[in-house]
């Protein structure tokens, strides 16, 4: 009650930039799926054309999907500032993180320069296929905390293939320390959320089995009318923190695919994820547990670059981003009552001026400099 929910244009035209698009035209045909979900042959651009998959007919279409939302279109990955609090029951904690985050998309990229010399890499032949850097600010007795993570191209191939991996510098120990791979299921920093359900799904492809669930319509939080946290701090998203409620929701073109874990070892049986079909972004997921019994709810708010262009700006080889960038992952625990909010503010996938800034981003030794 009290919310004013608003029903935006439907179906509206979210589609990627044409130099993506001429990009995926170039190499159709040329991706494959191969064994245990594993992605071969692939460059750049959409790797399986969403309109020729056949979500029922195909058995490998679950796959094709989740390989397509893999490798979206988010221009250079994203940069950002972010938010993170925690929630009980609607009632919002003191305990927070806040900070700064940059992801770079190391391979597949569709930039002349990249693409025609290197073959989409940005540096010939990296073994790297996207870098995560992550720096907290607050609260104080986090200030200095930062962390990269590497993910491999191997991470394409079959299990085991190439795990990830990350790196955190401890401000109070003064160190850097490895983080364990196996630890991205497990919840982060005692929150609903585990690193791969960032987005609805971070995690490597064929660690999982894909099932394409079916094609429908659905009414999402697709591109939000708030520009919350900083600029409104009161605006939180509807009277508890955690619905969108108060905010701008369309009709889509959705499509679901169910992912079940390779691991017995993994906390969920399976998530369904739903996806717009047209800008591949995450709508809703459900999570399950061993006992199929659902555990988590997660869905995210976007906001449409060309909505306002000052906030994110073309570059070289890219003269409208056109991006729908993700600036919230909610995750509800429908058993506990608890949940939590990431807010990501001047959201954007414009590149570094240089190659040289993008190599010392990556270099591991940043995260103890000037600390």
């Amino acid at each position: 009650e009290g919310m004013q929910l608003e029903i935006g244009a439907p179906f509206r035209d979210y589609s990627p930039p044409p130099e993506f698009e001429a990009v995926t035209e170039r190499f159709k045909g040329q991706a494959r799926i191969g064994p245990s979900s594993s992605l071969e042959n692939y460059t750049a651009g959409e790797p399986f054309p969403m309109e020729e998959i056949d979500c029922l007919g195909d058995p490998q279409a679950g796959a094709k999907i989740i390989w397509n939302f893999d490798r979206q279109w988010s221009g250079d990955g994203a940069e950002n500032n972010f938010l993170y609090t925690y929630f009980d029951r609607g009632e919002q904690l003191s305990l927070y993180y806040q900070g700064e985050a940059k992801v770079v998309e190391m391979m597949g990229r569709i930039e002349p320069e990249y693409l025609d010399k290197n073959g989409g890499d940005i540096f010939k032949k990296d073994k790297r296929k996207t870098v995560l850097g992550i720096e907290v600010d607050e609260p104080f007795e986090s200030r200095g905390l930062a962390a990269l993570t590497y993910r491999y191209k191997g991470s394409q191939e079959p299990p085991p293939g190439k795990y990830d991996d990350t790196w955190i510098y401890q401000p109070d120990a003064r160190r850097v320390r490895r983080f364990a791979t196996k630890e991205r299921t497990d919840a982060i920093s005692g929150t609903d959320f585990s690193f791969d359900d960032l987005r609805s799904f971070a995690g490597i492809v064929p660690h999982y089995e894909w099932t394409c669930l079916g094609e429908m319509v659905l009414i999402a939080p697709m591109n939000t009318q708030m520009r919350a946290y900083p600029y409104s701090k009161d605006a939180d998203f509807g009277p508890r923190g955690l619905s969108f409620a108060n905010d701008r929701w369309e009709l889509r073109h959705a499509i679901a695919v169910r992912s079940v874990p390779v691991n017995p070892d993994h906390p969920y049986s399976r998530k369904d994820i739903y996806i717009d079909k047209q800008s591949l972004t995450p709508l809703y997921s459900f999570a399950y547990d061993r006992k199929e019994s659902l555990w988590k709810i997660i869905w995210h708010n976007h906001r449409w670059s060309e909505d306002d262009p000052d906030w994110y700006k073309g570059w070289a080889g890219v003269k409208r981003p056109r991006d729908m960038r993700i600036v919230s992952d909610i995750i509800a625990n429908a058993q506990t009552g608890t949940g939590n909010r990431i807010e990501f503010w001047d959201s954007h996938g414009t590149p570094f001026k240089s190659k040289a800034k993008v190599r010392r981003y990556i270099d591991i030794s940043r995260l103890t400099q000037g600390r």
